[in-house]
This record gives structure tokens, C-alpha cells and sequence, in this order.
């Protein structure tokens, strides 16, 4: 019975399961391939997390009525709440054509943070028993955020839909002055100084190109740092004090609950004003 109870504990403990020796990898660790692509588990969780949005809505929407049910009115309540926040930044003419980008973004991260704080994510696994202790080799579940390929392709498809939108709401003129235009106006100043501003305003331009350009960069970072920290946290703090291990990461769990919500604001927020800056120009000026 012994070895069966071994097998059992291996997959189904998470008190003993020590983050202490291996630590949270940084690495995603790969189960199986199909056609040469690795199958990791930060994908089969961010493959759950997808399946079960998509549940969870057809459950509490159903066949959309005029007379909504409670289901409709929590998806109701959540749309018209990101609409509040995301209308004003990315202007009336756009908002309508990226906001299934922008909710998509904000509903997936945030899900996807909060999926690290369940139990038995990151510590639920099969490896080796050294002093009666569990070391995880390979966790069976991986916050998909806290691996850097995740937070990597979210970011360039959010940029690349960026470059979608300015190109057809805004226009390649409208893209060349907001980033190379002189912004004086020519009536208000010299004809030198309107044409040293002018060279001044290219180079500027050449740096927003620059910086641009690194956007998914830090987007990239951004996200992966700090949900990754998060999970390295929790771990630690599980290991830190054995004596009270189930009592000293309660306040870092409501903290994670914090910072997953305001990284998904913060990464969805940015895609807006992204796009704001450049589609939005008009209904800024005429407000």
C-alpha cells in the first residue's frame, strides 16, 4: 500500500509539494509534442481558462433576451462597465471595432492571473521524494500569464491590431503628422523657428518610432514580471515559516487578487490609449 499511497500523494498533495527546492521554473515545462510544437503546462491551462469562459458565458447569457435574465445582466454589467472606461480614450469611431480586442484582453488576464491563486496550481505534480519531503519536478498546472511566451504572443496581437486600427480609422497621413508633423501653428510663430521646430519634430518622431517599436517589449515584461513574481511570492511564502505555512500567505493571496486586476487594466488600458492616440485626435480637438 505504501507505493500506491506514494502515487496518490504525489498528484493529489499540495502541502508537501516543495516550491522551496525547485523553486517556480522559469521555464514552462513541456508534457508532449504534437508535430514538432511543444505542449506545455502554462498551455493546457490558458486552453482551460479559454474553454471555460466561453462556458461560462453561453451559461449565463444563453439566447441573449430583451427581458434579460441575471445571467445577462452580470455579462451586461461587465460590458457596459468597459465601455465606460474604454469609449473616452479610444474615441466613438473606433471603439466599436476594437472593443472585442480590449474586453478580450482584459476578461483573459485577468482570469488567467487569478487561475495562479487556485489551489493546487504550480504545486500539484509528479517528481522525486527526498527526505520525506515531495519535490515538484514538473507541475501539472501553470499560470498561463507566468510564462513569458503567453504574455509575448498577447502582446503582439494586441500591437498588431494596433496597426490595424490606425491604418484603417486613422490613415498613413494622419499616422506621418501625428508622429513626424510639426505641431506649431504657422501663423503664431516665425517662419526659422517654424523650421527649426519642424527638424526638431522629425527627430522626435524617429524616437516615438523607436519606442514603438519596444512596445511589446514592455508590455511583454510588464505582465510576465509581475505574475510571475507573484507565483515565486506565494511559494516562498508557503516554505518560509513552516510552522505557520497555511497562515502567512492569506495577505499575499489578497494582494495577487489586487495586482492580477490592476495588470489586466494596466495591459488593456494601455492597448487603448495605443490606439487612442492616434484614431482619437479629432474628438479630442472638438471636445
Amino acid at each position: 500500500m505504501r507505493p500506491l499511497a506514494t502515487v496518490i500523494a504525489l498528484f493529489l498533495t499540495t502541502h508537501h509539494l516543495s516550491a522551496a527546492g525547485d523553486g517556480v521554473h522559469l521555464k514552462a515545462d513541456s508534457f508532449f509534442e504534437i508535430a514538432g510544437l511543444p505542449i506545455t503546462n502554462s498551455m493546457i491551462t490558458s486552453w482551460v481558462v479559454s474553454l471555460f469562459i466561453i462556458i461560462a458565458i453561453r451559461i449565463l447569457v444563453g439566447s441573449p433576451q430583451l427581458v434579460p435574465n441575471k445571467g445577462q445582466i452580470i455579462v451586461e454589467s461587465v460590458v457596459s462597465g468597459l465601455r465606460g472606461m474604454l469609449e473616452p480614450i479610444v474615441g466613438k469611431k473606433v471603439f466599436f471595432p476594437s472593443f472585442w480586442l480590449l474586453s478580450g484582453l482584459f476578461i483573459f488576464i485577468i482570469i488567467q492571473n487569478w487561475s495562479g491563486l487556485l489551489p493546487g496550481v504550480g504545486t500539484i505534480g509528479y517528481g522525486s521524494i527526498i527526505d520525506d519531503h515531495f519535490s515538484v519536478n514538473k507541475p501539472l498546472i501553470r499560470p498561463g500569464n507566468a510564462d513569458i511566451n503567453m504574455t509575448l504572443a498577447l502582446s503582439l496581437v494586441a500591437n498588431l491590431f494596433w496597426v490595424y486600427f490606425i491604418v484603417k480609422y486613422a490613415g498613413l497621413k494622419a499616422i506621418v503628422k501625428d508622429w513626424f508633423g510639426n505641431k506649431a501653428d504657422k501663423k503664431e510663430v516665425h517662419i526659422l523657428m517654424f523650421a527649426a521646430l519642424s527638424l526638431i519634430f522629425i527627430a522626435v518622431g524617429f524616437i516615438e518610432v523607436l519606442s514603438i517599436v519596444f512596445r511589446p517589449v514592455s508590455l511583454t515584461f510588464r505582465l510576465f514580471g509581475n505574475v510571475f513574481g507573484g507565483e515565486s511570492l506565494l511559494h516562498s511564502m508557503f516554505y518560509l515559516v513552516p510552522q505557520i505555512n497555511w497562515i502567512l500567505p492569506v495577505p499575499f493571496y489578497f494582494m495577487e487578487v489586487l495586482i492580477g486586476l490592476v495588470q489586466a487594466l494596466v495591459f488593456t488600458l494601455l492597448v487603448a490609449v495605443y490606439i487612442g492616440l492616434i484614431c482619437n485626435h479629432e474628438e479630442g480637438d472638438n471636445h
